[in-house]
């Protein structure tokens, strides 16, 4: 007996030593906290309305908020109650006086859609911005989308609000600002455009004297970019045709008309509820993926928060948002060997704001680099445009929500650049991880924009919370006519290529 004493005690103080690791706190319910903290700081407590940005200290939240914003914070405090962040008595409090803003806004009658810009603590629409700027007041299609995305999320996530959400959200037409005659470059018709404004504008606009406003003079016709979330909703309430799923472009075509383009996509010509498809499709450094514009992780991830967009269409967003995860860390890591991974649209960590992105990841060829200096890809475009020099990489900008955002396919990677980043650059403050930082000089954008800090609790709360979002978003009606749109694809991107980077949990 006394011989087995040793092994004995030894055995108890390694179970107990793992249940002390299992039962560590979760950094990622501590990042969800600290990001809350900047949401509620940014959040006028009489209005219910978020601001778009406060400095890094939480002191002095900007005067000005936007649709995107408004509906993010909504969906942030259905996180922060499944989290245990907030009480579920106080989580329905800070929506229900939302909602009641929301529904005394000014908006337009006819098409149901808010103004992009508004004074956070008395609703008014602005026509000067808070640094002065001069604006229209512009009603646009992708952030009413992420509005009414948000909306849908209160409808599923806080039942005694349906209601009050409902009245607000069911007035909202997408279908307004459809255009059935639109054509894109693979002539294909029927696409959403970027908006409207009831007043004539200064610049290019298209007068429709029977509607009452003047429409933008581009229309929406990539696939993957963020608008897709307006098409989704207007798809799953009847106000747009589901062909317009397919009239977007997975790339521009091949030929040398388009030898603009970043690269010569491959591909095939397929049919789809009668519209040709060309999935086409591009490849860097050995990984194939379908591009987005820019070439960051916002375009092509931020949808998937709300749909399903993976485990509906397999052969084509599950294939290529891993892809996609797995070309930023290749990036990140091996090509431009920032040591850092994690690239979209943020604040420029020397001021203003920031287009990033991977280069070579976005059909425009001038498209969003991922460092300060502007360094630029070009594989050229076969015979059609000669390759230009390797590219030359100097203070790549990480902005920690397109980390985030890639929480589904990569989270062992996620957790450790995230790590690296709070404990090695400087990344983090009392609202959680600043918006960007330039790695290479240590230069830290000190201040949160609410739309960032909202994708992080949006991300952190489907990972940590089951799918909370997601499941609070999609309805039966929803399902029914968006899931067969996205099952029936199958997107030009191999189901077995080996992508080593996303690593384990």
């Amino acid at each position: 007996m006394r011989r087995l004493l040793v092994p004995v005690l030894a055995l108890v103080m390694i179970l107990s030593g793992a249940q002390v690791a299992q039962a560590a706190p979760d950094p990622l319910r501590a990042y969800a906290k600290d990001t809350w903290k900047s949401l509620v700081a940014m959040t006028d407590p009489a209005t219910g309305l978020v601001a778009d940005n406060i400095p890094g200290d939480l002191s002095a939240p900007d005067a000005y908020t936007s649709p995107t914003n408004i509906g993010g914070y909504l969906w942030s405090a259905l996180v922060a109650r499944e989290l245990g962040l907030i009480s579920p008595r106080e989580a329905t409090q800070r929506v229900d006086r939302t909602l009641t803003t929301l529904a005394s806004l000014r908006h337009h009658d006819r098409s149901g859609m808010f103004y992009n810009w508004y004074n956070p603590h008395t609703g008014d629409v602005l026509t000067v911005l808070p640094d002065g700027t001069a604006v229209t007041p512009f009603l646009s299609s992708v952030d009413n989308g992420w509005l009414a995305a948000a909306l849908q999320v209160v409808q599923g996530g806080f039942p005694s609000l349906r209601g009050k959400a409902a009245r607000v959200l069911d007035r909202m037409d997408f279908g307004f600002s459809f255009n059935p005659a639109a054509t894109s470059p693979i002539g294909t018709r029927g696409l959403i455009r970027g908006g409207f404004w009831d007043t004539q504008p200064p610049g290019c606009s298209v007068a429709s004297p029977a509607d009452g406003v003047w429409f933008t003079c581009n229309h929406y016709d990539i696939t993957v970019t963020e608008p897709r979330m307006a098409t989704y909703l207007g798809i799953g309430s009847g106000q747009i045709p589901a062909t317009a799923y397919f009239d977007t472009m997975r790339t521009l075509p091949d030929s040398c008309d388009y030898s603009w383009q970043e690269m010569q996509p491959q591909g095939f010509t397929t049919t789809h509820l009668g519209r040709q498809v060309y999935e086409g499709s591009y490849r860097y450094r050995g990984i194939t993926f379908v591009p987005s514009w820019g070439g960051d992780m916002f375009e092509a991830l931020m949808p998937d928060l709300f749909v399903p967009e993976a485990a509906w269409g397999p052969r084509s967003w599950g294939r290529n948002h891993r892809a996609t995860v797995a070309a930023q860390i290749e990036h990140g890591l091996n090509d431009a060997r920032y040591g850092y991974w994690g690239f979209s649209p943020a604040s420029n960590p020397f001021g203003g704001y920031g287009v990033y992105g991977v280069d070579a990841m976005g059909m425009d060829t001038d498209g969003y680099p991922s460092d300060v200096e502007g360094g630029r890809y070009d594989a050229g475009f076969g015979d059609c445009r000669p390759a230009g020099p390797p590219a030359v990489y100097g203070d790549g900008v990480v902005t920690p929500h397109a980390a985030f955002l890639a929480l589904p396919y990569a989270p062992g990677p996620v957790r450790a650049n995230l790590a690296k980043m709070k404990s090695n650059l400087g990344a983090y403050g009392p609202g959680g991880f600043y918006d960007a930082v330039a790695v290479r000089s240590g230069t830290v954008a000190q201040r949160y924009l609410s739309l960032d800090q909202s994708m992080i609790m949006g991300a952190l709360g489907n990972h940590l919370a089951k799918d909370v979002i997601k499941k609070a978003f999609v309805t039966p009606r929803f399902e029914r006519a968006v899931r067969p749109l996205l099952a029936r694809e199958t997107f030009n991107v191999p189901a077995g290529q080996r992508l080593p980077q996303l690593g384990g949990r």
